[in-house]
This record gives structure tokens, sequence and C-alpha cells, in this order.
């Protein structure tokens, strides 16, 4: 082959190339933009690796059938192929790439985790390995021929010195090509990475200022595939904990809308209460209802828990109490009516609920109660200085609807008199040493405070509650009702 001309030689590989480049156009659309977009790129590669073998094999068979040359002196004509069709290949595999990423921006195609995993690292050893085994190769193959070249024809210390120069400018050009070939290769891959990182940081920024509207394409099937991924299920969880967000704000006022927003009038009688949820809703509830004969009836209770489920709980707990005042006679039969009620919703559950029903007959000053598994009630009489509990029998509802509740009865009140009236949450407040509020701080605060009024105990009690727990935050929800007698 070494006899050939240059320009003779050149026109042979040319023509091997163009016949086969003739019919990669018409393999492009097929083989290559009619794979799946992730097998876009390595269909490229191999198309144009298996145009430069073909191109070979259809030289050498030209070389050997017309100028009769030898198949073994062809075997540097088809390593040159096998090296030009991978950096070929490569190039054309980092283009299409390129364009795969780009198209996947503007059009929005965010895919899911790339099935195949192939890691950039498995990349990059790949490349790096078998471009250093084809360097070793055409360097074995250059010292190989010029050292024969030089053993033929240095005959003389100047043809030896020109010998060598030849050589050398061989060598320099050959490393020359090659460094332009892995250069390019290396501007061509820090291209895509560039456009990668792009895309993931300018996604995460706007996440970070809250628009939650873009993802980032899944456009490889390396690690920045599958960071785009986890980041586009990252989007998709920040979008539906927004939306739980908003769904438990808007549970949460429509909650408070179902807590009294002002305190019932009752003659000689003060009356002021709260709700605090430890969550956005919660499971304790506090109301009044106006019944027959100008008597009050006050309630609080609280669903197991909290949250949402117990705030659930709570809101069906209501609409049974203000079905059932509907046709109110006393707290007993009120009582044992919910309950039955709830036992159906309940009993498959294990949910149940506390409520203390209160009846303030303000013409007789006669209290009657039930107690459905809720704390006492604590009743402050002034004229003794001492506190008493309200308690009486009684479980919670929601767990057996045979149970019968019985009412109790109480006419020792007077002018002065404080009714209090709480949930757990206030009594098992704790703070960093582990300690609870109790009940006995509850009833100092009462006997300290029982001249102010009943918002006023109602504030000061919520206070020292907030300042006994002091950074630690709040476990429970607390709800209190306090009734002042004029």
């Amino acid at each position: 082959m070494a006899t050939l001309s240059p320009v003779y030689l050149g026109t042979i590989i040319a023509l091997g190339f163009l016949v086969l480049l003739i019919i990669r156009q018409l393999s492009v659309k097929k083989f290559v933009d009619g794979a799946a977009i992730l097998d876009q790129p390595k269909r490229a590669f191999l198309l144009e690796f298996f145009i430069c073998i073909c191109a070979s094999i259809l030289i050498i068979a030209y070389q050997n059938r017309i100028l009769h040359f030898p198949i073994q002196n062809t075997g540097s004509l088809f390593i040159g192929c096998i090296i030009a069709g991978f950096f070929i290949g490569i190039n054309s595999s980092l283009t299409k790439e390129r364009e795969v990423i780009l198209n996947a921006v503007k059009q929005g195609e965010y895919g899911a985790r790339p099935i195949k995993f192939s890691p950039i690292t498995r990349k990059f050893t790949l490349i790096a390995a078998t471009t250093f085994v084809f360097v070793c190769l055409i360097l074995v193959m250059v010292f190989t021929r010029d050292i024969e070249w030089l053993a033929n024809t240095a005959q003389d210390p100047e043809s030896i010195t020109s010998a060598q120069l030849s050589v050398t400018y061989e060598i320099l050009f050959i490393m020359g090509v090659l460094m332009v070939l892995v250069t390019n290769l290396i501007l061509s891959y820090s291209e895509n990475l560039k456009i990668l990182f792009n895309n993931e940081t300018l996604i995460l920024e706007k996440v970070r200022n809250g628009d939650l509207t873009s993802k980032v394409p899944v456009a490889t099937q390396d690690e920045f595939g599958v960071i785009a991924e986890h980041t586009n299920h990252m989007i998709d969880g920040l979008r539906h904990r927004f939306e739980l967000i908003h769904s438990l704000k808007l549970a949460e006022e429509v909650q408070q809308n179902l807590l009294p927003t002002k305190s019932p009038y009752l003659q000689n009688y003060d009356v002021s209460g709260v709700s605090l949820y430890c969550d956005q809703t919660g499971g304790d509830y506090y109301d009044y209802f106006l019944l027959p004969d100008g008597k009050l009836g006050i309630t609080v209770a609280d669903a197991c828990g909290h949250g949402v489920g117990a705030a659930m709980l709570m809101t069906t707990v209501r609409a049974f109490l203000i079905s059932a005042v509907e046709n109110y006679t006393d707290p007993a039969r009120l009582v044992n009516h919910i309950n039955r009620l709830i036992s159906k919703d309940c009993a498959s559950s294990g949910s149940f609920t506390t409520m203390f029903f209160l009846e303030i007959d303000p013409a007789s000053d006669r209290l009657q109660w039930v107690r459905a598994g809720h704390e006492p009630a604590l009743l402050y009489q002034k004229r003794m200085g001492q506190i008493t509990r309200l308690g009486g029998r009684g479980i919670v509802l929601g767990i057996d609807e045979s149970f019968v509740f019985e009412t109790q009865v109480s006419d020792d009140i007077q002018k002065g008199d404080i009714i209090l009236i709480g949930t757990d949450g206030i009594y098992e407040t704790r703070n960093k040493e582990n300690s609870v509020f109790g009940q006995e701080s509850v009833k100092r605060i009462l006997a300290e405070n029982c001249d102010q009024s009943a918002a006023a105990i109602e504030k000061i009690l919520m206070s020292e509650v907030k300042k006994f727990r002091n950074a630690e935050d709040q476990e429970d929800d607390i709800t209190l009702v306090v009734i002042k007698v004029q």
C-alpha cells in the first residue's frame, strides 16, 4: 500500500466512505431517530462505528480484488478505520445527546428514572482506556514500520538525520491529530455537562424561590438522569405537601369557625372559653347551647389523639350533639343518645371521645352534668375557699353503646363561685424537666385570681401554662371554659 500515491490512496478511501455515507443518511432516521429518546446517543455511536468498519472492509476488498494487495498488508488501514470510527462515533453520540437534552428542555419531557444506568465514571474510564490502547497501538505500528525503514535507508549520517526528522514529524503529526480528537471530545462532553448542570441548578433555584411549576428533563442514563428524576420526585412531594398544608389551613379555618365566636349571655353568670391546638387542627371542642326554660348548656369534649383524624372525629361528634340538642330534656338522655350514634361509627376503629356536658339553670342556680370519661370540672367555692371536683360515673363515648349515663346534680353554688371545665392538655403540659403542670397549679391559680372576671382567669391560666412550658413544644390540644357566678 506504500507504493500508492497519497492522492490515489486518499481517493480510494474517500470513495469507500462516500458510498456508505449515502447509506448512512437513510439509516439515521430509522436506526437513530426512531429509537427511544435515551437510546439515541448510543445508537448514533454504533451507526458511525459500523459505517467506518464497513468502509474499511469495502476499501480492503477493493485493494485486494482490484489492486491485488495482500490482506495482511491492509491491517494498518483496518486499525486506522476502527480508531476513526471510535472517535467519530463518540463525537456523534455526544452531539445527539446534546440534541436530546435541548429538545427535552424545549418540549418539557420530564420522563422517569432511566431503567438502564451508565455511570459517568464508567464512561470516562472506558473512553480513557480505549484511547490509551489506540495510542499505544499506533505508536507500536509507527515505531515498527519506522525502525524497519531506518534500517533499510539510513546508510550515512546525513540520511540518518533526515530519517530521524521524518520519524519525529510523523509521530508529532499523529500525536497532534490524537490531541485534537481528544480535545474535541472533552469540549463536547463538557458542553453537555454544562447544559445538564444548568438545567438542574435553574430548577433548584426556582424551587428555592417557591416556584414548583417546572421540572428537570430526564434526558440521560447517567447520574444526571437519576438526580433529575429525584429532583422531580422532590418537586411532586413539595407540591403535595403544599396542597396538604393549604388543605390543613382550610380545615383549621373551618374548625375555628365551628367554635363559638363570643361568650353567651346568661343572667348572673360570666362565661369565657378558648381552644388552642398543637397542630393546625385538633380534637378538642367546646360549645354553648341555649336550652329550654332559659337554661344554658356548656360542653367540652376531647377526641383521642390530635391533628386531622381527631378533628374529623370531633366534627362528627359536634354534628350529633347539635342534632340531639334540638330534642333536649336532660344531660343524661342527651349523652346517651350521642354515645349510641358515635359507637356505631367508631366501634371498629377503636376511636373514642371524652365529653363533659354541663347544664346551668340561672333561675334556681342548679348545676346538672354528665361526665363521659372526661376530666372532672373544678368548682371553686369562694365562701369556703376550697375546690371540689364535679365528677361522676361515666365512660368515654364510642366504645359501648349500651352504657347508661347518669345525671349528676349540685345546688350548692353561690356568688363568686367559679367552675372550670378543661381538657387534659392543661394538666399534662410538660416542661424541659419533664414535670407536668398538674391540677394543683390550676387550683392555685383559681384561688389567687378568684376576684377576676372569667375572661381574665382564662387568659391568666393559659399564660401560666405557656410560661411553664417555656420553649418546649405543645404536645396536646388545650381547651378551657371558665364560668363565674356573678
